[in-house]
């Protein structure tokens, strides 16, 4: 899989702590909404600047910032395992279960839900009336099209699948190609983003007196043993 592609994939499960601390510092797939508008233009203003502070922050900490997760997002982790049998079922393949894709230059990630040869797959569980409207639109949903792409700027593929999934109602699966056009806003947006990372660092270096030191923690000692002046 992924044979000559710009790739290189992390052995950490999604969601969990090491996949976590991979991400630190990196722009991924699915915050690429604070660098790219919708309409697929590289933002200016305050949004791209506070998502380059966010990382910077888990940068320098070697942790994640904690955000905010609903019980709907929650829910639809969950809904993911069954989602994928689902999916293979109908489509007659098999789902490469996989946690961070990083291009090789280890300067963007995503995270797919799975790969097939050399096409990603994102899957959503949203609530009930999202996913009728997604039905609807029988297409990739605005919101998730940037995310889709970055996954294909990620990994160097050319397709990738969309699907979204109700146990009530029918799924949709789309599949949806790259657009070349965003993919230049993609990488101009991390050129521009590594740029003002980079200038931002040494900054912090300078007011720091070189790189983050790692706190270092006294061993604890127990005080010398309590002795009773009490009479026995």
């Amino acid at each position: 899989l992924g044979d000559n592609l710009p790739m290189k994939i992390h052995p950490a499960a999604p969601n969990t702590l090491e996949w976590l601390q991979a991400r630190c510092g990196i722009p991924t797939a699915s915050e690429l909404d604070q660098l790219v508008s919708p309409g697929g233009k590289v933002r200016t203003g305050q949004m791209p600047k506070s998502y380059i502070c966010r990382k910077l922050a888990e940068r320098w900490l070697g942790s994640p910032i904690a955000s905010f997760q609903s019980i709907d997002m929650e829910i639809g982790q969950i809904l993911e395992n069954e989602a994928i049998p689902l999916f293979e079922l109908e489509q007659g393949v098999k789902i490469q279960r996989t946690g961070l894709v990083l291009t090789d230059d280890d300067r963007f990630g995503a995270s797919p839900d799975g790969l097939i040869d050399k096409c990603g797959v994102e899957i959503k569980c949203p609530r009930a009336d999202t996913h009728v409207k997604y039905l609807l639109g029988n297409c990739v949903p605005e919101e998730h099209w940037l995310q889709i792409q970055g996954g294909m700027f990620a990994t160097g593929f050319s397709e990738w699948i969309f699907m979204s999934y109700h146990r009530r109602m029918p799924p949709l699966i789309f599949r949806a190609m790259r657009d070349d056009e965003i993919q230049e806003q993609i990488a101009i947006a991390l050129d521009q983003f590594h740029e003002a990372f980079n200038l931002s660092w040494g900054l912090m270096e300078n007011a720091n007196g070189g790189p983050p030191r790692l706190p270092t923690f006294q061993p604890y000692k127990p005080k010398s043993e309590f002795h009773s002046s009490t009479p026995t």
